[in-house]
């Protein structure tokens, strides 16, 4: 499944989908959610079924708060509109599919 680079609207809509999330809370600025990118890339090659959403914060602002984020990046796993895994920092594709299962 592509991964998402989400407005507010497309944020609505997707929030409370019955597919698991991996939401991915970043900066352009910010050097390791550069370095996470290509492995969210890789998840969603070979994870067809889990939908990936990438968060502005600087952008969606409203969002982040929401959720409480202080420190970027920030992966949540959610389903059906509830954050059910949380990890905070860089992440190897192993330790990001360990937080999906």
């Amino acid at each position: 499944m592509p991964i998402y680079k989400v407005t507010k609207e497309g944020y609505e809509k997707l929030k409370d989908t019955p597919n698991k999330m991996l939401v991915d809370f970043y900066a352009d600025w910010c050097g390791p959610c550069k370095m996470i990118a290509p492995i969210l890339e890789e998840i969603g090659k070979e994870m067809p079924d889990l939908i990936i959403m990438k968060i502005n914060v600087d952008e969606l602002t409203d969002i982040a708060v929401q959720y409480g984020i202080q420190s970027i990046p920030t992966l949540l796993v959610m389903e059906k509109g509830e954050v059910k895994n949380k990890a905070i920092g860089f992440r190897t594709k192993e330790q990001i599919l360990d937080l999906i299962k």
